[in-house]
Protein backbone atom coordinates (compact mmCIF):
# COMPACT_ATOMS: atom_id res chain seq x y z
CA UNK A 1 0.00 0.00 0.00
CA UNK A 2 1.17 3.48 -0.93
CA UNK A 3 1.67 6.41 1.49
CA UNK A 4 -0.62 8.42 -0.53
CA UNK A 5 -3.09 5.30 -0.10
CA UNK A 6 -3.00 4.79 3.50
CA UNK A 7 -3.23 8.55 4.32
CA UNK A 8 -6.49 8.68 2.84
CA UNK A 9 -7.66 5.40 4.34
CA UNK A 10 -6.85 6.50 7.79
CA UNK A 11 -8.93 10.03 6.70
CA UNK A 12 -12.17 8.06 5.66
CA UNK A 13 -11.82 5.72 8.94
CA UNK A 14 -11.74 8.69 11.24
CA UNK A 15 -14.82 10.61 9.02
CA UNK A 16 -16.42 7.33 9.64
CA UNK A 17 -15.61 7.42 13.55
CA UNK A 18 -16.99 11.03 13.59
CA UNK A 19 -20.22 10.06 12.49
CA UNK A 20 -20.73 7.05 14.50
CA UNK A 21 -20.03 9.10 17.56
CA UNK A 22 -21.91 12.57 16.31
CA UNK A 23 -25.58 11.71 17.00
CA UNK A 24 -25.13 10.05 20.50
CA UNK A 25 -22.37 12.61 21.59
CA UNK A 26 -24.66 15.78 20.39
CA UNK A 27 -27.97 14.70 22.12
CA UNK A 28 -26.07 13.75 25.04
CA UNK A 29 -24.74 17.26 25.14
CA UNK A 30 -27.85 18.74 24.39
CA UNK A 31 -29.39 17.11 27.57
CA UNK A 32 -26.71 17.76 29.65
CA UNK A 33 -27.37 21.45 29.21
CA UNK A 34 -31.20 21.62 29.01
CA UNK A 35 -31.65 19.80 32.02
CA UNK A 36 -33.12 21.33 35.61
CA UNK A 37 -32.16 18.18 37.77
CA UNK A 38 -28.40 18.10 39.54
CA UNK A 39 -25.99 15.14 40.46
CA UNK A 40 -25.56 14.73 44.18
CA UNK A 41 -21.55 14.89 43.46
CA UNK A 42 -22.63 18.54 41.98
CA UNK A 43 -24.81 19.38 44.57
CA UNK A 44 -21.57 19.02 46.87
CA UNK A 45 -19.54 21.32 44.74
CA UNK A 46 -22.05 24.37 44.37
CA UNK A 47 -22.21 24.11 48.37
CA UNK A 48 -18.61 23.98 48.57
CA UNK A 49 -18.15 26.95 46.38
CA UNK A 50 -21.26 28.78 47.71
CA UNK A 51 -22.93 28.63 44.50
CA UNK A 52 -26.14 28.26 43.64
CA UNK A 53 -27.28 26.59 40.53
CA UNK A 54 -30.71 27.64 39.95
CA UNK A 55 -30.23 31.17 39.67
CA UNK A 56 -30.46 32.38 36.23
CA UNK A 57 -27.50 34.82 35.02
CA UNK A 58 -27.58 37.99 32.24
CA UNK A 59 -25.04 38.39 30.65
CA UNK A 60 -22.57 40.53 33.08
CA UNK A 61 -23.07 38.54 35.62
CA UNK A 62 -21.95 35.08 33.36
CA UNK A 63 -19.03 37.05 32.31
CA UNK A 64 -17.85 37.78 36.25
CA UNK A 65 -18.11 34.23 37.06
CA UNK A 66 -15.88 33.42 34.11
CA UNK A 67 -13.24 36.11 34.50
CA UNK A 68 -13.39 35.17 38.54
CA UNK A 69 -13.26 31.23 38.46
CA UNK A 70 -9.98 31.87 35.42
CA UNK A 71 -8.19 34.88 37.21
CA UNK A 72 -8.19 32.24 40.66
CA UNK A 73 -6.98 29.80 38.07
CA UNK A 74 -4.26 31.65 37.34
CA UNK A 75 -3.12 32.47 40.44
CA UNK A 76 -3.01 29.29 41.76
CA UNK A 77 -1.40 27.87 38.81
CA UNK A 78 1.30 30.14 39.30
CA UNK A 79 1.93 30.07 42.65
CA UNK A 80 2.13 25.76 42.52
CA UNK A 81 4.84 26.56 40.14
CA UNK A 82 6.19 28.62 42.14
CA UNK A 83 6.43 26.47 45.24
CA UNK A 84 7.22 23.43 43.02
CA UNK A 85 10.25 23.16 45.05
CA UNK A 86 9.29 22.74 48.59
CA UNK A 87 6.46 20.10 47.62
CA UNK A 88 5.85 16.43 47.20
CA UNK A 89 6.59 14.67 43.72
CA UNK A 90 8.57 17.33 42.46
CA UNK A 91 11.24 14.63 41.37
CA UNK A 92 13.70 17.02 42.61
CA UNK A 93 12.64 19.96 40.22
CA UNK A 94 13.30 23.22 41.41
CA UNK A 95 10.38 25.88 41.25
CA UNK A 96 9.46 27.58 38.31
CA UNK A 97 10.80 31.53 37.31
CA UNK A 98 8.42 34.43 37.59
CA UNK A 99 7.84 34.50 33.64
CA UNK A 100 8.11 31.25 32.76
CA UNK A 101 5.12 30.26 35.16
CA UNK A 102 3.25 33.61 34.44
CA UNK A 103 3.39 32.18 30.46
CA UNK A 104 2.12 28.29 31.63
CA UNK A 105 -0.41 29.38 34.27
CA UNK A 106 -2.04 31.79 31.50
CA UNK A 107 -1.47 29.19 28.83
CA UNK A 108 -3.45 26.34 30.75
CA UNK A 109 -5.98 28.79 32.15
CA UNK A 110 -7.12 29.87 28.38
CA UNK A 111 -7.25 26.80 26.93
CA UNK A 112 -4.14 27.55 25.36
CA UNK A 113 -1.26 24.87 26.24
CA UNK A 114 1.58 26.79 24.83
CA UNK A 115 4.49 25.54 26.64
CA UNK A 116 8.12 26.86 26.37
CA UNK A 117 9.70 24.81 28.82
CA UNK A 118 10.49 21.09 28.78
CA UNK A 119 7.45 18.64 30.60
CA UNK A 120 10.25 15.67 31.37
CA UNK A 121 12.80 18.10 32.88
CA UNK A 122 10.79 20.74 34.46
CA UNK A 123 7.22 19.51 36.21
CA UNK A 124 6.94 16.98 38.79
CA UNK A 125 3.92 15.25 39.41
CA UNK A 126 1.93 17.61 41.48
CA UNK A 127 2.35 20.07 39.14
CA UNK A 128 1.21 18.12 36.41
CA UNK A 129 -1.24 16.52 37.94
CA UNK A 130 -2.88 18.87 40.02
CA UNK A 131 -2.51 21.86 38.52
CA UNK A 132 -1.94 21.02 34.43
CA UNK A 133 -4.19 18.50 34.41
CA UNK A 134 -7.34 20.05 36.31
CA UNK A 135 -6.95 23.15 33.92
CA UNK A 136 -7.36 21.08 31.07
CA UNK A 137 -10.57 19.96 32.45
CA UNK A 138 -12.30 23.46 33.77
CA UNK A 139 -10.60 25.28 30.78
CA UNK A 140 -12.10 23.09 28.55
CA UNK A 141 -15.58 23.33 30.34
CA UNK A 142 -15.31 26.93 30.28
CA UNK A 143 -15.24 27.06 26.78
CA UNK A 144 -18.44 24.31 26.44
CA UNK A 145 -20.56 26.73 28.89
CA UNK A 146 -19.76 29.98 27.04
CA UNK A 147 -21.33 28.34 23.22
CA UNK A 148 -23.71 27.43 25.45
CA UNK A 149 -24.84 30.81 26.75
CA UNK A 150 -24.97 32.21 23.09
CA UNK A 151 -26.50 29.52 21.73
CA UNK A 152 -28.99 30.00 24.80
CA UNK A 153 -29.24 33.49 23.09
CA UNK A 154 -30.43 32.34 19.94
CA UNK A 155 -32.86 30.25 21.75
CA UNK A 156 -34.63 32.20 24.08
CA UNK A 157 -36.69 35.39 23.39
CA UNK A 158 -37.68 38.46 25.40
CA UNK A 159 -35.16 37.37 28.30
CA UNK A 160 -31.65 38.57 28.81
CA UNK A 161 -31.06 35.14 30.99
CA UNK A 162 -28.30 33.00 29.56
CA UNK A 163 -28.50 30.35 32.26
CA UNK A 164 -25.78 29.74 35.06
CA UNK A 165 -22.45 29.76 34.44
CA UNK A 166 -21.70 27.51 37.83
CA UNK A 167 -23.76 24.57 36.97
CA UNK A 168 -22.88 24.50 32.92
CA UNK A 169 -19.00 24.42 34.44
CA UNK A 170 -19.73 21.59 36.64
CA UNK A 171 -21.93 19.81 34.12
CA UNK A 172 -19.42 20.13 31.54
CA UNK A 173 -16.83 18.88 33.54
CA UNK A 174 -18.93 15.84 35.30
CA UNK A 175 -21.28 14.67 32.77
CA UNK A 176 -18.72 15.25 29.67
CA UNK A 177 -15.14 15.74 30.23
CA UNK A 178 -14.78 13.26 32.85
CA UNK A 179 -16.57 10.38 31.61
CA UNK A 180 -15.06 10.40 27.77
CA UNK A 181 -11.33 11.18 29.11
CA UNK A 182 -11.97 7.57 31.66
CA UNK A 183 -12.87 5.70 28.41
CA UNK A 184 -10.09 7.44 26.56
CA UNK A 185 -6.90 6.96 29.19
CA UNK A 186 -8.27 3.59 29.40
CA UNK A 187 -7.57 2.52 25.60
CA UNK A 188 -4.58 4.78 25.49
CA UNK A 189 -2.88 2.54 28.50
CA UNK A 190 -4.33 -0.69 26.57
CA UNK A 191 -2.31 0.52 23.78
CA UNK A 192 0.85 1.30 25.71
CA UNK A 193 1.23 4.83 26.75
CA UNK A 194 2.26 4.82 30.01
CA UNK A 195 0.17 5.89 33.46
CA UNK A 196 2.41 5.44 36.80
CA UNK A 197 3.80 8.00 39.23
CA UNK A 198 7.82 6.50 39.24
CA UNK A 199 10.44 8.76 39.65
CA UNK A 200 13.59 9.63 37.23
CA UNK A 201 15.90 6.51 35.31
CA UNK A 202 18.52 6.16 34.01
CA UNK A 203 18.20 4.41 30.31
CA UNK A 204 22.31 4.66 29.00
CA UNK A 205 24.57 6.56 27.24
CA UNK A 206 23.35 9.67 24.76
CA UNK A 207 25.86 11.28 22.72
CA UNK A 208 28.23 10.88 25.71
CA UNK A 209 26.04 11.60 28.20
CA UNK A 210 23.94 10.33 30.64
CA UNK A 211 20.10 9.53 29.34
CA UNK A 212 17.07 9.70 31.93
CA UNK A 213 13.27 9.23 31.50
CA UNK A 214 10.78 9.85 33.73
CA UNK A 215 7.20 8.14 34.07
CA UNK A 216 3.94 10.28 35.18
CA UNK A 217 0.13 9.99 34.71
CA UNK A 218 0.66 10.26 30.90
CA UNK A 219 -2.36 8.36 29.60
CA UNK A 220 -4.84 10.10 31.76
CA UNK A 221 -3.50 13.62 30.71
CA UNK A 222 -3.29 12.41 27.41
CA UNK A 223 -7.18 11.93 27.05
CA UNK A 224 -8.43 14.87 28.38
CA UNK A 225 -5.17 17.08 26.67
CA UNK A 226 -7.30 16.04 23.51
CA UNK A 227 -11.05 15.97 24.39
CA UNK A 228 -10.62 18.96 26.06
CA UNK A 229 -8.72 20.41 22.61
CA UNK A 230 -5.98 21.41 25.26
CA UNK A 231 -2.63 20.40 23.76
CA UNK A 232 -0.66 20.55 26.43
CA UNK A 233 2.47 17.36 26.05
CA UNK A 234 3.50 15.33 29.60
CA UNK A 235 7.07 15.32 27.28
CA UNK A 236 8.45 17.75 25.22
CA UNK A 237 7.77 15.97 22.02
CA UNK A 238 4.54 15.88 22.44
CA UNK A 239 2.55 13.41 20.69
CA UNK A 240 5.02 12.19 18.50
CA UNK A 241 6.80 10.98 21.99
CA UNK A 242 6.08 6.99 21.94
CA UNK A 243 5.19 7.33 25.90
CA UNK A 244 2.13 9.50 24.93
CA UNK A 245 1.48 8.27 21.12
CA UNK A 246 3.25 4.87 20.53
CA UNK A 247 1.17 3.47 17.57
CA UNK A 248 -0.40 4.95 14.27
CA UNK A 249 -3.91 3.76 15.75
CA UNK A 250 -3.35 5.74 19.26
CA UNK A 251 -2.02 8.54 16.46
CA UNK A 252 -5.61 7.92 15.02
CA UNK A 253 -7.34 7.49 18.31
CA UNK A 254 -6.01 10.72 19.41
CA UNK A 255 -7.16 12.76 16.52
CA UNK A 256 -10.81 11.46 16.89
CA UNK A 257 -10.41 12.60 20.22
CA UNK A 258 -9.72 16.36 19.51
CA UNK A 259 -12.40 16.45 16.88
CA UNK A 260 -15.30 14.84 18.15
CA UNK A 261 -16.45 17.45 20.34
CA UNK A 262 -16.18 20.02 18.38
CA UNK A 263 -18.39 18.70 15.60
CA UNK A 264 -20.41 17.13 17.76
CA UNK A 265 -21.45 20.20 19.47
CA UNK A 266 -23.29 21.04 15.84
CA UNK A 267 -25.49 18.37 17.11
CA UNK A 268 -26.27 20.22 19.74
CA UNK A 269 -26.73 23.28 18.88
CA UNK A 270 -29.22 22.02 16.39
CA UNK A 271 -30.89 20.37 19.37
CA UNK A 272 -31.12 23.56 21.59
CA UNK A 273 -32.27 26.01 18.78
CA UNK A 274 -35.31 23.64 17.81
CA UNK A 275 -33.72 22.57 14.32
CA UNK A 276 -31.29 19.88 13.27
CA UNK A 277 -30.52 21.45 10.00
CA UNK A 278 -29.26 24.62 11.18
CA UNK A 279 -26.75 22.74 13.21
CA UNK A 280 -25.82 20.59 9.95
CA UNK A 281 -25.30 23.52 8.18
CA UNK A 282 -22.50 24.44 10.68
CA UNK A 283 -21.47 20.63 10.89
CA UNK A 284 -21.40 21.24 6.54
CA UNK A 285 -19.17 24.50 7.03
CA UNK A 286 -16.94 22.96 9.33
CA UNK A 287 -16.67 20.00 7.19
CA UNK A 288 -15.75 21.46 4.16
CA UNK A 289 -12.87 23.58 5.73
CA UNK A 290 -11.65 20.88 7.27
CA UNK A 291 -11.31 18.32 4.51
CA UNK A 292 -10.08 21.10 1.91
CA UNK A 293 -7.38 21.91 4.36
CA UNK A 294 -6.39 18.42 4.64
CA UNK A 295 -6.28 17.55 1.10
CA UNK A 296 -4.52 20.72 0.85
CA UNK A 297 -1.40 19.80 3.34
CA UNK A 298 -1.14 16.32 1.63
CA UNK A 299 -0.73 17.75 -1.52
CA UNK A 300 2.04 19.95 -0.13
CA UNK A 301 3.59 17.00 1.65
CA UNK A 302 3.51 14.20 -0.66
CA UNK A 303 4.76 16.66 -3.84
CA UNK A 304 8.12 14.78 -5.05
CA UNK A 305 10.22 17.56 -5.15
CA UNK A 306 13.61 15.90 -6.13
CA UNK A 307 15.02 12.03 -5.25
CA UNK A 308 15.26 12.12 -1.58
CA UNK A 309 11.92 13.33 -1.33
CA UNK A 310 10.26 10.39 -3.92
CA UNK A 311 12.52 7.60 -1.80
CA UNK A 312 10.78 8.78 1.45
CA UNK A 313 7.11 9.05 -0.28
CA UNK A 314 7.14 12.17 0.74
CA UNK A 315 8.45 14.89 2.76
CA UNK A 316 9.36 12.67 5.84
CA UNK A 317 11.86 15.60 7.61
CA UNK A 318 10.47 16.25 11.26
CA UNK A 319 7.77 13.06 11.03
CA UNK A 320 7.72 9.88 13.12
CA UNK A 321 8.02 6.86 10.76
CA UNK A 322 5.69 4.85 12.30
CA UNK A 323 3.02 7.64 11.51
CA UNK A 324 4.36 9.55 8.40
CA UNK A 325 2.82 11.35 6.21
CA UNK A 326 -0.35 11.27 5.26
CA UNK A 327 -1.14 10.75 9.39
CA UNK A 328 1.05 13.84 10.03
CA UNK A 329 -0.95 15.84 7.80
CA UNK A 330 -4.60 14.75 9.49
CA UNK A 331 -3.07 15.60 12.63
CA UNK A 332 -1.52 18.80 12.02
CA UNK A 333 -4.39 20.52 9.99
CA UNK A 334 -7.00 18.86 12.62
CA UNK A 335 -4.61 20.28 15.63
CA UNK A 336 -4.20 23.88 14.31
CA UNK A 337 -8.13 24.40 13.01
CA UNK A 338 -8.93 23.18 16.54
CA UNK A 339 -7.53 24.78 19.57
CA UNK A 340 -5.56 21.72 20.63
CA UNK A 341 -2.11 22.36 19.72
CA UNK A 342 -0.90 18.87 20.40
CA UNK A 343 1.86 17.85 17.50
CA UNK A 344 2.78 14.57 16.31
CA UNK A 345 5.35 16.56 13.89
CA UNK A 346 7.75 19.53 13.33
CA UNK A 347 5.81 21.87 11.76
CA UNK A 348 8.70 23.88 11.59
CA UNK A 349 9.68 21.47 9.07
CA UNK A 350 6.54 21.08 6.85
CA UNK A 351 7.17 22.41 2.91
CA UNK A 352 7.07 26.06 3.15
CA UNK A 353 3.15 25.88 2.14
CA UNK A 354 2.49 23.70 4.59
CA UNK A 355 3.58 25.63 7.39
CA UNK A 356 1.11 28.18 6.01
CA UNK A 357 -1.57 25.78 6.13
CA UNK A 358 -0.90 25.35 9.80
CA UNK A 359 -0.72 28.81 10.22
CA UNK A 360 -3.52 29.68 8.06
CA UNK A 361 -6.28 27.20 9.90
CA UNK A 362 -5.55 29.12 13.40
CA UNK A 363 -5.92 32.38 11.63
CA UNK A 364 -9.30 31.74 9.98
CA UNK A 365 -10.12 31.44 14.22
CA UNK A 366 -9.93 27.84 14.98
CA UNK A 367 -13.51 26.90 13.83
CA UNK A 368 -13.09 24.42 11.38
CA UNK A 369 -14.37 22.60 14.01
CA UNK A 370 -12.48 24.82 16.55
CA UNK A 371 -12.17 24.20 20.08
CA UNK A 372 -14.55 23.06 22.81
CA UNK A 373 -16.99 25.49 22.80
CA UNK A 374 -14.86 27.60 21.67
CA UNK A 375 -14.94 26.76 17.85
CA UNK A 376 -18.74 26.87 17.49
CA UNK A 377 -19.46 30.09 19.60
CA UNK A 378 -16.32 31.21 16.54
CA UNK A 379 -18.78 29.80 14.00
CA UNK A 380 -22.09 31.21 14.66
CA UNK A 381 -20.31 34.99 14.95
CA UNK A 382 -19.30 34.66 11.42
CA UNK A 383 -22.75 33.19 10.59
CA UNK A 384 -23.87 36.46 12.25
CA UNK A 385 -21.23 38.11 9.73
CA UNK A 386 -22.42 36.00 6.70
CA UNK A 387 -25.88 36.78 7.03
CA UNK A 388 -25.24 40.58 7.75
CA UNK A 389 -23.07 40.56 4.23
CA UNK A 390 -26.18 39.01 2.64
CA UNK A 391 -29.18 41.23 3.83
CA UNK A 392 -26.50 44.14 2.09
CA UNK A 393 -26.79 42.28 -0.90
CA UNK A 394 -30.07 41.89 -1.39
CA UNK A 395 -31.57 45.31 1.02
CA UNK A 396 -32.90 43.32 3.16
CA UNK A 397 -32.68 43.83 7.24
CA UNK A 398 -30.49 40.35 8.29
CA UNK A 399 -31.99 37.92 10.31
CA UNK A 400 -30.59 34.87 11.62
CA UNK A 401 -32.43 31.43 13.46
CA UNK A 402 -35.18 34.06 13.87
CA UNK A 403 -33.46 36.90 15.57
CA UNK A 404 -32.86 40.52 13.79
CA UNK A 405 -28.75 40.87 13.24
CA UNK A 406 -29.09 44.94 13.75
CA UNK A 407 -26.11 47.47 14.33
CA UNK A 408 -25.71 46.32 18.25
CA UNK A 409 -25.09 43.17 17.16
CA UNK A 410 -23.14 43.31 14.35
CA UNK A 411 -20.39 45.46 16.50
CA UNK A 412 -20.61 42.95 19.02
CA UNK A 413 -19.59 40.18 16.09
CA UNK A 414 -17.23 43.05 14.55
CA UNK A 415 -15.17 43.67 17.26
CA UNK A 416 -15.50 39.68 18.20
CA UNK A 417 -13.49 39.11 14.48
CA UNK A 418 -10.95 42.08 14.77
CA UNK A 419 -9.39 41.41 18.11
CA UNK A 420 -7.41 38.58 17.49
CA UNK A 421 -5.72 39.83 14.48
CA UNK A 422 -5.02 42.88 16.10
CA UNK A 423 -2.94 41.38 18.78
CA UNK A 424 -1.45 38.64 15.85
CA UNK A 425 -0.03 41.14 13.90
CA UNK A 426 0.51 44.22 16.87
CA UNK A 427 2.59 41.85 18.82
CA UNK A 428 4.73 40.32 15.78
CA UNK A 429 5.27 44.11 14.42
CA UNK A 430 6.81 44.72 17.43
CA UNK A 431 9.17 41.00 18.28
CA UNK A 432 10.35 42.15 14.37
CA UNK A 433 11.19 45.64 15.29
CA UNK A 434 13.25 45.20 17.98
CA UNK A 435 16.34 43.91 18.65
CA UNK A 436 16.19 41.16 21.05
CA UNK A 437 13.54 39.40 19.83
CA UNK A 438 15.16 38.40 17.01
CA UNK A 439 17.74 36.51 18.65
CA UNK A 440 15.60 34.05 19.51
CA UNK A 441 15.12 32.51 15.64
CA UNK A 442 17.47 30.51 14.67
CA UNK A 443 16.57 30.97 11.01
CA UNK A 444 16.45 34.01 8.95
CA UNK A 445 14.60 35.26 6.27
CA UNK A 446 11.09 34.13 5.74
CA UNK A 447 11.47 31.10 7.77
CA UNK A 448 12.68 33.41 10.45
CA UNK A 449 9.49 35.55 10.00
CA UNK A 450 7.11 32.70 10.37
CA UNK A 451 8.51 31.28 13.79
CA UNK A 452 7.42 34.53 14.81
CA UNK A 453 4.51 35.43 13.21
CA UNK A 454 3.47 31.55 14.24
CA UNK A 455 4.10 31.82 17.79
CA UNK A 456 1.98 34.90 18.11
CA UNK A 457 -0.62 33.09 16.11
CA UNK A 458 -0.98 30.25 18.37
CA UNK A 459 -0.75 32.22 21.92
CA UNK A 460 -3.67 34.71 20.40
CA UNK A 461 -5.72 32.02 18.87
CA UNK A 462 -5.16 30.05 21.68
CA UNK A 463 -4.00 27.20 20.12
CA UNK A 464 -0.36 26.31 21.63
CA UNK A 465 1.01 24.47 19.14
CA UNK A 466 5.03 25.79 17.93
CA UNK A 467 6.18 26.11 14.93
CA UNK A 468 10.16 25.18 17.12
CA UNK A 469 13.18 26.66 15.94
CA UNK A 470 12.11 29.41 18.24
CA UNK A 471 14.11 30.26 21.62
CA UNK A 472 10.26 31.45 23.25
CA UNK A 473 11.79 30.51 27.07
CA UNK A 474 13.12 34.74 27.20
CA UNK A 475 11.15 36.93 29.70
CA UNK A 476 10.01 38.99 26.56
CA UNK A 477 8.45 36.27 24.86
CA UNK A 478 7.07 34.53 28.30
CA UNK A 479 5.56 37.51 29.01
CA UNK A 480 4.50 39.14 25.44
CA UNK A 481 2.51 35.22 24.67
CA UNK A 482 1.20 34.98 27.89
CA UNK A 483 -0.42 38.22 27.68
CA UNK A 484 -1.35 37.75 24.17
CA UNK A 485 -3.04 34.13 25.22
CA UNK A 486 -4.82 36.20 28.00
CA UNK A 487 -6.24 39.21 25.96
CA UNK A 488 -6.85 36.39 22.84
CA UNK A 489 -9.12 34.21 25.09
CA UNK A 490 -11.14 36.89 27.04
CA UNK A 491 -11.87 39.61 25.31
CA UNK A 492 -13.24 37.42 22.63
CA UNK A 493 -15.67 35.91 25.53
CA UNK A 494 -16.81 39.45 26.52
CA UNK A 495 -18.58 40.27 22.99
CA UNK A 496 -19.61 36.74 22.87
CA UNK A 497 -21.44 37.13 26.03
CA UNK A 498 -22.69 40.44 25.24
CA UNK A 499 -24.26 39.56 21.97
CA UNK A 500 -25.95 36.00 23.43
CA UNK A 501 -28.00 38.52 26.05
CA UNK A 502 -28.82 41.14 23.13
CA UNK A 503 -30.00 38.11 20.99
CA UNK A 504 -32.00 36.67 24.49
CA UNK A 505 -33.80 40.17 24.55
CA UNK A 506 -35.44 40.06 20.91
CA UNK A 507 -38.63 39.02 20.06
CA UNK A 508 -38.34 36.14 17.19
CA UNK A 509 -38.96 37.23 14.33
CA UNK A 510 -41.33 35.14 11.71
CA UNK A 511 -39.78 33.84 8.59
CA UNK A 512 -41.69 35.34 5.17
CA UNK A 513 -40.38 34.42 1.66
CA UNK A 514 -37.39 37.04 1.60
CA UNK A 515 -35.56 35.26 4.46
CA UNK A 516 -32.25 33.57 4.03
CA UNK A 517 -33.12 30.01 4.38
CA UNK A 518 -29.49 29.35 6.67
CA UNK A 519 -30.08 25.64 6.48
CA UNK A 520 -29.96 25.37 2.97
CA UNK A 521 -26.34 24.45 1.34
CA UNK A 522 -26.14 28.16 -0.34
CA UNK A 523 -26.01 29.25 3.36
CA UNK A 524 -23.24 27.16 4.60
CA UNK A 525 -21.11 28.04 0.75
CA UNK A 526 -21.59 31.96 1.76
CA UNK A 527 -20.24 30.76 4.90
CA UNK A 528 -17.29 29.07 3.96
CA UNK A 529 -16.49 32.46 1.70
CA UNK A 530 -16.84 34.92 3.72
CA UNK A 531 -14.49 33.12 6.39
CA UNK A 532 -11.76 32.44 3.76
CA UNK A 533 -12.11 36.46 2.26
CA UNK A 534 -12.02 37.84 6.09
CA UNK A 535 -9.38 36.05 6.70
CA UNK A 536 -7.29 35.87 3.77
CA UNK A 537 -7.57 39.98 3.76
CA UNK A 538 -6.48 40.28 7.26
CA UNK A 539 -3.78 37.98 7.17
CA UNK A 540 -2.56 37.66 3.37
CA UNK A 541 0.29 40.65 3.72
CA UNK A 542 1.85 39.02 6.63
CA UNK A 543 1.60 35.19 5.03
CA UNK A 544 3.20 36.66 2.23
CA UNK A 545 5.88 37.65 3.96
CA UNK A 546 6.72 34.22 5.53
CA UNK A 547 5.34 30.53 4.33
CA UNK A 548 4.23 32.01 1.20
CA UNK A 549 7.19 33.60 -0.26
CA UNK A 550 9.23 30.80 1.29
CA UNK A 551 7.30 28.37 -0.54
CA UNK A 552 7.47 30.17 -3.56
CA UNK A 553 11.24 30.15 -3.60
CA UNK A 554 11.23 26.35 -3.01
Amino acid sequence: MGPVLAGVLQLLALIAALALAYVPLGNHMAKVYSSDKHWRVEKWIYKGIGADPNTEMRWPAYLRGVLAFSAVGVLFLYLLQRLQGVLPGSLGFKAIDADQAFNTAASFVTNTNWQSYYGEQAMGHVVQTAGLAVQNFVSAAVGIAVATALVRGFARSRTGELGNFWSDLVRGVTRILLPLSVVAAIVLVACGVIQNFSGIHEVGQFMGGDQQWNGGAVASQEAIKEIGTNGGGYFNANSAHPFENPTPFTNLFEIFLLLVIPFALTRTFGIMVGSVKQGYAILATMGTIWVGFIALMMWTEFAHHGPALQLAGGAMEGKETRIGVGASSIFAVSTTLTSTGAVDSFHSSFTGLGGGITMLGMQLGEIAPGGTGSGLYGMLIMAVIAVFIAGLMVGRTPEYLGKKIGTREIKFAACYILITPALVLIFTAVAMALPTPGDSMTNSGAHGFSEILYAYTSASNNNGSAFAGLNADTQWFNSTLGLAMILGRFLPMVFVLALAGSLAEQKPVPATAGTLRTEKPLFTGLLVGAILIITGLTYFPALALGPLAEGLAS
